[in-house]
Order: C-alpha cells, then structure tokens, then sequence
C-alpha cells in the first residue's frame, strides 16, 4: 500500500461524512501498512466541537488496539490538523502527518480556524513528529469544493 492509496481512504472517508451533513474532514491512521482507523468527523452529529477527524480516528485506533499509544503509526488528514488535533496526535505518539490542505485554505473555507500552523506548534513545542503537507492538494481541494457546493453543507 502507498501514501496515497492511504490518504485516499480519508478523502472517501471525507466524502461519506459530506452525504451525512458533515464537513469534509477526515484522517486514516495507518500502522506497520495496517490502517487501524478511518473515520470522517461527527462534530454536528455528536454535537461534540472536538470530534474531529483526527480526534475521531485516534480514539477508535486506541481502542482498536488498547493502548493510548500509536507509537511509530502516521495519520493521513484531509487538512492540516488544528491545534488540538496536533496535540493530541504528538499525545498518542503518532509519528508523521500527512495532509492535503493547509489551516490557512481550511479559514479560506470559512472554518473558524487558529492560524496555528503544525510546524509552528512542532518547534516551538519541541515535536519530533515528522510533517508532509500539500499531499494530494489537488484532490483535497476537490474534496472541499464538493462540501462547499453541497446542499447539506454547514460550517461550524
């Protein structure tokens, strides 16, 4: 399995969360070519302003493997994950993120984001987490324009 065949399953993910009145937020968390979460965010179905994504897929990673470390493990996120989702991801010892866009497109969007960026909070917060983004920009953009141009399409 490949880099994108991984963030490929968070952008589908992302698109199901789309048809159920969600924003199009996803992550896939993927360890040792295993994916042991994949899940879009539920914030307006949970009425739950953390379930994001990332958050969504860490918790039912943990789970899946009882452990609240996913040491050594990436995470694939449709966008930039925002401060609380990259301290969480550093929390359960994830290793490298991968994302499509950036905080800076997610505001673009009309999300309420901090402009907080990952490498900021990386080095300032002493992270070694590794850092790939604009992976798969192109497609993500798409991801986001189909939520924009969506009936069911609400910003939170």
């Amino acid at each position: 399995m490949t880099d994108k065949h991984f963030m490929q399953m968070a952008i589908n993910k992302a698109y199901e969360g789309i048809e159920l009145g969600q924003s199009p937020f996803a992550a896939s968390i993927v360890k040792n070519d295993e994916v042991i979460a994949c899940d879009h965010n539920i914030v307006l179905h949970s009425t739950d302003i953390t379930a994001h994504g990332e958050i969504h897929a860490i918790r039912n990673a943990c789970k899946k493997i009882n452990s609240i470390h996913l040491t050594g493990a990436t995470i694939y996120s449709t966008c930039e994950p925002c401060p609380m989702c990259f301290t969480a991801i550093h929390w359960a010892r994830i290793k490298k993120i991968v994302y499509g866009l950036s905080i800076e497109d997610a505001a673009a969007y009309g999300f309420n984001e901090l402009t907080v960026s990952n490498e900021l909070m990386k080095t300032h917060g002493g992270s070694d987490i590794e850092l790939v983004p604009n992976f798969m920009r192109e497609e993500c953009i798409e991801l986001f324009e189909y939520w924009n141009k969506h009936p069911k399409k609400m910003v939170y």
